[in-house]
């Protein structure tokens, strides 16, 4: 053990002579390390921020859950509206006729969306994102409450003057958002009280539900307001637990078309949107974003081995008179090899933080200009580490290894 922490005290200590001696030459070969590993390690700290945000927004549309909508949500640039836009509208009957005849079905809500002007006092917001489920939506969609109370179930089958804002209108019409609960506010000419502000819920990346600036109340009360057809109905069907996401989407495929009465030669009238489906293609796209990062990290690695290399090569013709020496007094081939190998991969490691910091550093600015913490994990840490000494080792091995093999004599007698 105490000949391995001589090796390894020995061998950063003529790294750092290195550095010392030869600034420029040293400094111009850790640039293509430093490069590299701030491509990597960027590319993968980035994305990997950004893809479990928008993860988790996917999630907070409701684990094991299909939307049962007219429109497919998969989008695209080649997108056929065309084919959507005659479809028929998902209706509350449909709702109640599956959760009747699906025994697969778990929770179920209906949904209606609209937007409209709301008032309290002399403030104004327009346009405000107005939902209007059935009693089930807060068990597939749950939120927490910064204030007062959701709606009872009387309140939920029967509708009620009641209403669940979000935290930013809470904020904009009545200053503070505890101050809302017990307000009336007025909506398309009918009056309402608040009894309850969602949490701030913050920015979403993938649109969905817009808790912070919306307004909830029961589905009958959302029918006295607004028009259900002009209301982007949809239906939200959870499975029950540990039930396979494509086996529902069969059934209720088959349900629907059945409700339907879609003959068999009939193409589906509907689309039923899976949660599962969107995690799947996130992670893809971010996958193929992380190779992008890759391959011009590894373009640049590999020039900084060559690099590192070089340096190694002309380090062991500079040293090939010690070499010999410490030969001639009994030092072993692989005592050289270590140490060489070592020295290469230290310079690899200094390099390797230094793309590290400048990675630390572009962290910093995204979670600043973005509204979402942009970090480097553990596991990312470790990963970058484990680059720097195999290219380290991999730049390393050939001149350590004709180091090692140097004929003591020929090497004293060298200089």
């Amino acid at each position: 053990m105490k000949r391995v922490l001589e090796i390894l005290g020995n061998s950063l200590r003529l790294a750092f002579l290195e550095l010392k001696n030869n600034k420029l030459r040293t400094t111009l070969s850790l640039l293509g390390v430093t490069f590299g590993i701030f491509c990597i390690i960027g590319v993968l700290a980035t994305v990997s921020s950004l893809e479990q945000n928008i993860q988790k927004d996917i999630k907070a549309l409701g684990s094991n859950t299909i939307y049962i909508d007219k429109w497919d949500y998969s989008g695209g640039p080649d997108y056929p509206w065309w084919k959507y836009v005659n479809r028929p509208e998902p209706k509350f009957d449909e709702m109640l006729l599956l959760k009747q005849s699906t025994p697969l079905v778990d929770k179920i809500s209906f949904v209606l969306d609209s937007r409209a002007n709301l008032e309290a006092g002399n403030s104004l917001i327009e346009r405000v994102d107005f939902y209007g489920p059935t009693e089930d939506f807060i068990n597939i969609q749950p939120f927490e409450l910064a204030a007062g109370r959701y709606f009872s179930s009387t309140e939920m089958e029967k509708g009620t003057s009641n209403v669940v804002m979000g935290y930013e209108n809470a904020e904009v019409l009545f200053g503070k958002a505890e101050n809302a609960v017990g307000k009336p506010v007025k909506m398309k000419n009918h009056k309402g009280t608040v009894i309850g502000v969602i949490k701030k819920q913050g920015q979403s990346f993938i649109g969905g539900w817009n808790f912070d600036r919306c307004v909830i109340i029961p589905y009958p009360s959302f029918r006295l307001l607004f028009t259900e057809k002009y209301s982007s109905p949809v239906i939200m069907a959870q499975a029950r637990p540990q039930l396979d996401v494509e086996a529902f989407r069969d059934e209720l495929k088959g349900k629907m078309r059945n409700i339907r009465r879609l003959g068999p030669k009939d193409a589906d009238n509907f689309t039923l949107n899976s949660v599962s489906d969107f995690s799947k293609s996130v992670s893809g796209f971010f996958a193929s974003v992380s190779m992008g990062g890759w391959f011009i990290g590894l373009l640049s690695l590999i020039v900084g081995a060559f690099s590192i290399a070089n340096i190694m090569f002309v380090t062991v013709r500079e040293r090939t008179s010690i070499i010999g020496l410490k030969k001639a007094i009994g030092a072993k081939r692989r005592t050289i090899l270590a140490e060489f190998l070592l020295e290469s991969s230290f310079i690899c490691l200094l390099g390797g933080l230094i793309g590290l910091i400048l990675v630390f550093i572009l962290t910093f600015f995204l979670t600043q200009a973005f509204e979402f913490p942009v970090y480097i994990s553990m596991k990312i840490l470790g990963l970058a580490l484990s680059i720097c000494i195999a290219i380290g080792i991999l730049a390393g091995i050939i001149p350590a290894s004709i180091a090692a093999r140097l004929d003591p004599v020929v090497a004293i007698r060298s200089k």
